[in-house]
């Protein structure tokens, strides 16, 4: 016996004709509106859909030791600056394991992608300024637990807008500009068109 899930998304009228089509080939059961998925929470109504990872960024807080701390306001210090070079590094095993999970929490949280993407510069050699800023990371998870994002149905044609941000990738060690693709020019940030 082989079980496989599928997730459709289309419009009404298009999901129900997928259905009859997969129930005439497969011998197969509807389960209904999605509710979980990968350990992202699905709610759907008639307006909205919103996607959340609460447990998930709970277990992420209890395996690092860290359920019970302050939250914090911001993902990460103003003006943080972090260097690869110093003697006292940590556990890279623990490290890596904390920022792929905070990778996989980002798709829920965007607000942190910046923060996370930041300290991930570090896997080869994590030390122990890196540890701490992955703390701040964890203390504002604690606060955040309950965000989501939530999509609603747009009554006309969407409209994608993406930022760029040009202070040399706040990398101090090689000082070098690293924007990102389509971005406009290298001075300035502001936002771009999609």
């Amino acid at each position: 016996m082989s079980v496989d899930d599928i997730i459709t998304e289309a419009r009404e009228p298009d999901v129900e004709a997928f259905k009859v089509q997969m129930k005439s080939t497969f011998n197969t059961t509807d389960l209904g509106l999605l509710s979980f998925y990968l350990g992202v929470e699905v709610h759907q109504d008639a307006v909205a859909i919103t996607l959340r990872q609460s447990h998930y960024a709970k277990r992420i807080l209890e395996l690092s030791g860290m359920a019970d701390y302050n939250p914090a306001s911001t993902p990460m210090e103003e003006r943080l600056r972090l260097s690869k070079h110093s003697t006292v590094e940590v556990n890279s095993t623990h490290y890596r394991r904390l920022i792929g999970s905070l990778r996989y929490l980002v798709h829920t949280h965007p607000d942190q992608a910046f923060t996370v993407d930041f300290v991930s510069r570090f896997l080869e050699r994590p030390i122990v300024e890196h540890q701490q800023a992955d703390k701040r990371i964890l203390r504002y998870v604690a606060g955040t637990l309950d965000f989501s994002l939530h999509f609603t149905k747009a009554p006309t044609a969407a409209r994608f807008m993406g930022y760029y941000d040009s202070d040399l990738a706040n990398d101090i060690d090689q000082a070098r500009a690293q924007l990102e693709v389509g971005s406009p020019s290298s001075k300035g940030g502001g936002p771009i068109k999609l």
